[in-house]
């Protein structure tokens, strides 16, 4: 056959697998768990595998799933990953199958990860004698908390592999629409933590007391500054506070304020300068204000940096199933990935998938939201391009 029949027949079969995908989408999005707690989850995705007849293991990294699919012929590993874990918010969506574990809850999309890969699955083990080589189908939990990469690495998930393919659904690109592009497609990710110290005393006479509020609200503010000034705006970055923490009256002001942020990156200059600099601002602002700042930084992940060559299969693969309309240059995301990890061991390359409704349409709700929602018309094309994928680069393009 030619090389577009293949591609349209994993498209066909990838449908006719849609309604079982989305039915084990919808389960494990009303039984969500969070990180390095994915024990059902797992158990759910191993049967499946299993099923399939494809040599498993579990407990790799914490909760995380590897399986091998062996094709006809001997030849290289291609490995594709899929996140499990979901995100401590409380749903808001309404739909008929949200999540039973109340203050839990699938936002991020990994459920739609999961059901995809789990589709290429099943569909390259209906054509495992064109293979030559092995699909490795790595299901890593502990995704939100930037843990799993790492520990499924130490325990063995990447070893023999020769490349690596990813990828996340997109809420504002619409459903049948993917953008990938070589080279850094998502930012490094780096976790701040910084306690000022004030005096303690009275609200009602803060002239004997030093007050730490007041100044991280202007540690806060002149933060902004780190971006806006001291970087250029040809170099993206991004600091932002998420969380404060001071106090146990309103009338009481506190001896301690601590707080946490992130810092999103491309730039390695720029980031190897961050340290330095949010430490400077926040110890000599806090000494402005007659308190003392201290900051812990802690480098997390580095930015997701496509290998060009496998970037390339990857669009080779999705333009034949939607079209070069369909088919986006992707804008770099200041969101992150520990899938990064994976892709400084090995080559890969990683993708967005269109998850949101059609232009034109109400706006979707983004990732992490408690609104969260996505076409799951996406579910069956994942599951179609990491199989064409597969077929592409170890198949002899027949079946």
């Amino acid at each position: 056959m030619l090389q577009t029949d293949f591609r349209i027949q994993m498209k066909e079969e990838a449908n006719e697998l849609a309604e079982k995908l989305i039915a084990f989408r919808r389960d494990l999005h009303r039984f969500p768990e969070l990180s390095l707690q994915e024990t059902v989850t797992a158990s759910k995705i191993a049967a499946w595998l299993s099923e399939l007849g494809l040599d498993v293991t579990t407990r790799v990294g914490g909760y995380g799933i590897v399986a091998d699919l062996t094709g006809g012929l001997p030849g290289p590993t291609l490995a594709m990953r899929a996140d499990i874990d979901a995100l401590p918010i409380l749903e808001e969506t309404g739909l008929p199958f949200s999540s039973e574990n109340p203050g839990v809850m699938h936002a991020c999309g990994h459920d739609v990860h999961t059901s995809i890969l789990l589709g290429a699955a099943e569909l390259l083990a209906r054509h495992r004698e064109q293979l030559a080589g092995k699909v490795r189908f790595i299901f890593q939990p502990a995704e939100e908390v930037l843990a799993g990469a790492s520990m499924m690495i130490e325990d063995g998930a990447l070893d023999g592999v020769d490349e690596i393919y990813g990828l996340h659904n997109f809420p504002t690109l619409p459903a049948g629409k993917v953008a990938t592009k070589p080279g850094q497609i998502m930012a490094a990710i780096d976790r701040i933590e910084i306690r000022v110290e004030g005096q303690g005393g009275h609200g009602s006479m803060p002239d004997q007391c030093i007050d730490p509020i007041v100044a991280a609200s202007a540690i806060i503010m002149g933060l902004q500054t780190a971006v806006s000034r001291e970087i250029s705006p040809l170099e993206p970055a991004v600091i932002s506070i998420g969380t404060i923490q001071a106090g146990t009256a309103n009338n009481i002001i506190p001896q301690f304020l601590d707080m946490t942020g992130t810092v999103r990156s491309f730039s390695s200059k720029v980031r190897d300068g961050m340290p330095d600099r949010i430490s400077r601002l926040a110890e000599q602002i806090a000494a402005a204000y007659r308190c003392k700042a201290s900051v812990t930084y802690i480098s997390q992940v580095p930015s997701v940096d496509n290998d060009p060559a496998c970037e390339g299969y990857l669009r080779q693969a999705i333009q034949p199933l939607i079209g070069d309309d369909n088919l986006i240059e992707a804008l770099p995301s200041t969101g992150g990935e520990d899938f990064a990890l994976f892709l400084q061991k090995v080559p890969g390359s990683f993708f967005f998938l269109g998850s949101g409704p059609q232009e034109g349409a109400e706006k979707a709700a983004g990732l992490h939201s408690p609104h969260f929602i996505v076409d799951e018309a996406c579910i069956p094309l994942g599951s179609a391009i990491f199989a064409t994928l597969a077929l592409e680069r170890l198949g002899n393009k027949t079946v």
